[in-house]
């Protein structure tokens, strides 16, 4: 059970009632505690609603059914308004190691509390780079999202034919009105292909027309 440490910063959610997406981060800073410190400043106005420390502690900061300040700007299919519509889950770590065996299994079991909850399928967990493209870079290419697709709690691409990369890569949900090609690649590659380097190829092509074939949110593309 998280521990319950509240942040005075949040409001009531608009324009849905219920969340639909879920948002992975991680702090950037020296500690789980100064992050959670960070998050319940009223002079900063941000916070989420659950914070994992690296040894795999939990803490509930804003309730789900309230909109906590973790998105910021940015989009995810016609999702505008990523806060108000999301869940945001930051797990601390200084973005520069990969993230330890206690905080992966304590997330694990806090999605699988979440998705069932409210309904969220697997590919409505995101990461905060995937709708902030251009702007974020987290949870970053250490996070391990093929062990979640693994168990079911977010998606991995399959090798298939060759597409459209940024018509596919606009039905699967990135926001391809704004950003350019370059950004949403990045953004893709920190996820699906943290490994990867140099311009656009048919690897990436393959996979985003795999993701976008089976995990269409917009799909009147």
């Amino acid at each position: 059970m998280p521990h319950w440490h509240p942040s005075p910063n949040f409001t009531d959610r608009r324009g849905c009632s219920a969340p639909d997406l879920i948002l992975l981060h991680y702090t950037a800073m020296t500690s789980a505690e100064a992050a959670l410190d960070r998050l319940c400043d009223p002079q900063f106005e941000v916070s989420a609603h659950y914070l994992i420390a690296e040894d795999g502690r939990l803490w509930q900061m804003v309730r789900e059914e309230d909109r906590a300040w973790h998105a910021g700007a940015g989009r995810w299919g016609d999702c505008v308004d990523v806060n108000s519509r999301s869940i945001g889950i930051e797990l601390a770590n200084a973005a520069t190691h990969p993230f330890p065996e206690p905080q992966m299994r304590a997330l694990e079991d806090l999605l699988r509390g979440i998705m069932d909850r409210w309904g969220i399928p697997p590919e409505r967990v995101v990461a905060h780079s995937d709708t902030a493209i251009g702007r974020k870079i987290d949870p970053g290419g250490r996070f391990d999202w093929h062990r979640l697709a693994r168990q079911g709690l977010a998606v991995w691409p399959q090798h298939g034919e060759a597409g459209d990369f940024l018509l596919d890569a606009r039905r699967f949900g990135y926001d391809c009105e704004t950003a350019s090609e370059q950004d949403v690649l990045t953004a893709f590659r920190l996820r699906f292909r943290p490994w990867a380097g140099g311009p656009l190829d048919d690897e990436d092509r393959r996979l985003m027309h795999d993701l976008a074939r089976r995990y269409p949110v917009q799909s009147s593309l």
